[in-house]
């Protein structure tokens, strides 16, 4: 997957970048389909056996858990890059204070964001102007969810730290067995199968959380089995404190990736604000082509962790020729990839719609309109995700939010309103591809001339050089 260190380490820092991105990213991708097709089947699942209004309802509530794992997202990403500068700079012992910083700091916060998902469901459904006919099956669904949260959450720790040092393979291997057991028992638990209780739209909550909770402990039991090198002893138990040294750092960059999370969830929400207003069938269609356009952004979520991986390594090193060719090798590879799956999707479009809604219903045309204009503006979409991950993988964060505030908050929400307002449903969906074209312009222009290359997150920066 990588070169190897002295240790038998991964390293990021060697060998041809062509190659070892595509190795990198490629696990990265697998398992951004296993999550992505994990939800597409029980999206199924719920359509098939609980009808559109369901499928309304789980859409609302996958607009809250995004909204809050935004929460803690940044800080995890903040400790990942942290821990990779730190390794590309051979400083294991401070990786290793990384981790158990940011073990303890991600605990609580996870403890925390799962309190307010269970507690206040059903109020920020209400916010979100959910149809009536949803809410019921909405709230049921998402406090069952969040009462998993820690375990969500956890398992996304362990499995960015594992990335972060040059690991993708053991995150997918976990990610497998937890789309296995969420697919088996997702039906079993909705339908009452044999053994199991008919539990409706909260056996598939509880089939998510049964199997997050799995895969979570059996990972850790895993790392300690093969004494994985960054794992936390019983000679590190100091390790598991608030460093504050740390914690500043975290905070300090990690906030304002939090906040571009906020961003895009805080975009969603009133995008779904706008198009519940339509009706059921409406946030049945737009749910569905989120699951779709989901696919299509994989290749580019995987590059963009891979490139930020790569890079934070490299600029730990000092090795800043390296990091613009991870760059532009990663904006290459995702063109090429993103627009094949485009193209594919638009060939067999009401066939994808297909597995999720009925034939006839006026949810699929929706669907279709929402999908023949917005698909293939995440081309653009995977160009500035990779770009912007490199420049936070500096330490530079705060432009990166600035443009995506811009494009998301600034221009497509209001364009999506005003042309909602002025032409009708069809027309919303090109508020997608001008506000992608703005933070792709954004994006490459501050990373040709900004000062991104200054920002650092160790003690000593490295040497910054064109």
């Amino acid at each position: 997957m990588s070169a190897p260190t002295a240790k038998g380490r991964p390293s990021l820092t060697e060998g041809p970048i062509a190659k070892t991105l595509l190795l990198f990213s490629l696990p990265i991708l697998l398992g951004n389909v296993l999550q992505t097709l994990n939800g597409s089947i029980n999206t199924m699942w719920i359509g098939k056996f609980l009808g559109e209004t369901a499928l309304a309802a789980t859409s609302n509530a996958n607009i809250i858990m995004f909204f809050l794992i935004s929460a803690i997202f940044g800080i995890s990403m903040a400790g990942v890059i942290l821990i990779g500068q730190n390794l590309g700079a051979k400083r294991v012992e401070e990786a290793k204070r990384v981790v158990g910083t940011s073990t303890v700091f991600f605990a609580i916060l996870s403890i925390i964001v799962g309190f307010i998902g269970v507690v206040f469901s059903s109020t920020i459904l209400d916010w979100m102007n959910t149809p009536a006919d949803a809410k019921e099956l909405a709230v049921a669904y998402t406090r069952i969810i969040f009462a998993g949260v820690p375990f969500m959450f956890g398992f996304n720790l362990v499995m960015a730290v594992l990335r972060g040092s040059g690991d993708a393979k053991t995150p997918f291997y976990f990610l497998l067995l937890s789309a296995v057991l969420d697919v088996i028992l997702n039906p079993l638990l909705i339908k009452g199968y044999g053994p199991f209780p008919e539990m409706g739209i909260s056996g598939s909550a509880t089939a998510t959380f049964f199997a997050q909770m799995v895969s979570f402990i059996l990972l850790l039991f895993y790392l300690y089995a093969k004494k994985y090198f960054l794992r936390i002893t019983k000679n590190d138990i100091h390790m598991l404190r608030l460093n504050w040294a740390i914690i500043r750092t975290l905070i300090k960059k990690g906030l304002p990736m939090g906040l571009n999370m906020v961003v895009v969830s805080v975009s969603n929400l009133f995008l779904i604000h706008l198009v519940n207003s339509y009706g059921s069938e409406a946030s049945a269609a737009f749910g569905v082509a989120n699951q779709i356009s989901s696919y299509v952004q994989m290749p580019a979520m995987a590059i963009g962790g891979a490139v930020t991986s790569m890079a934070a390594q490299n600029i730990g090193a000092g090795n800043w020729e390296r990091v613009h060719r991870i760059t532009w090798t990663g904006v290459g590879f995702n063109i090429g990839l993103t627009g094949l799956l485009v193209l594919l999707l638009h060939w067999f479009d009401r066939g994808a719609l297909g597995l999720f809604l009925p034939q006839t219903g006026k949810a699929i045309e929706l669907g279709l309109v929402i999908n023949d204009i917005s698909l293939w503006s995440f081309i653009l979409f995977g160009v500035f995700n990779v770009i912007a991950g490199v420049v936070r993988s500096s330490g530079s964060v705060i432009m990166p939010l600035v443009f995506s505030f811009v494009s998301l908050l600034i221009v497509r929400i209001p364009l999506s309103y005003l042309l909602g307002g002025q032409y009708g449903f069809d027309a919303i969906w090109w508020s997608f591809p001008v506000s992608f074209m703005i933070a792709m312009t954004l994006n490459i222009w501050f990373y040709r001339y900004g000062n991104w290359k200054k920002a650092n997150m160790l003690g000593k920066p490295a040497a910054a050089t064109r």
